[in-house]
């Protein structure tokens, strides 16, 4: 197989030779040979690893894209398969999640209630299918504010609240990124009976993950072009 430069290879993609090294030292990109003069020599296998790592991270994230070719090295293909099968189960729960802030505006919405409805953090955490440590998490960082009540101190969260804690729960399985943090900030300083805004933030969080989802397929083109270079 022909050898090529590190450089070519990182001007090809639009990355740093670091990059490559980088890559290489997290064992997600087969160990190249060395020349005499101690060179790394790069094929067209690593080219492929490359490229895969590239596409791949920009809508699955690094984790998982470092999971999947760290199983490619070791032959486990399905191994690897279900891994990306779960990172798009986690990608579907977050499109249902803007789905139920939608619809659960909505009902807010037209029953106007003057009177608050509050909701225990058990009841929170089982209709929003988040962890009562994480509603604890975000407390603490001052997304979500909780009411205590007067007599037993329970931690109490109103129907504005929910509609934030259903929000971040759709970010959950998002990857790091301007946008996002952009995103989560929003939510946090978000009033709670704006609803025009909300509905605005669930819009925004939708067009991300239908970003990632094209994305993702692009990444997924790259894998499969990886596994017939491999034989798998």
């Amino acid at each position: 197989m022909k050898n090529i430069r590190p450089v070519d290879i990182a001007k090809k993609l639009n990355i740093s030779t670091s990059s490559l090294r980088g890559y290489e030292a997290r064992g997600i990109v087969p160990p190249p040979a060395r020349s005499s003069a101690g060179y790394r020599i790069y094929t067209e296998e690593h080219i492929a690893y490359f490229e895969c790592i590239v596409a791949m991270s920009s809508g699955f994230g690094m984790d998982i894209t470092s999971a999947v070719l760290k199983k490619l090295q070791r032959k486990e293909l399905n191994d690897a398969l279900w891994i990306i099968n779960q990172a798009e189960v986690s990608n579907y729960e977050s499109k249902k999640s803007v789905e139920k802030v939608h619809s659960y505006i909505e009902k807010v919405a037209a029953e106007m209630c003057e009177e608050r409805m509050y909701m225990k953090v058990g009841e929170v955490s089982a209709e929003a299918q988040v962890l009562t440590t994480t509603l604890r998490y975000w407390e603490k960082e001052g997304i979500i504010v909780c009411k205590r009540h007067e007599n037993n101190q329970y931690r109490l969260f109103d129907q504005y609240q929910f509609i934030k804690i259903l929000l971040m729960k759709s970010m959950q399985h998002l990857i790091y990124s301007n946008e996002t943090v952009r995103l989560k900030q929003a939510i946090k300083t978000l009033d709670g009976h704006d609803f025009q805004q909300a509905k605005k933030i669930a819009s925004d969080i939708q067009s991300y993950l239908d970003t990632c989802n094209q994305k993702r397929l692009h990444g997924l083109f790259y894998l499969y072009r990886l596994c017939k270079v491999v034989d798998l």
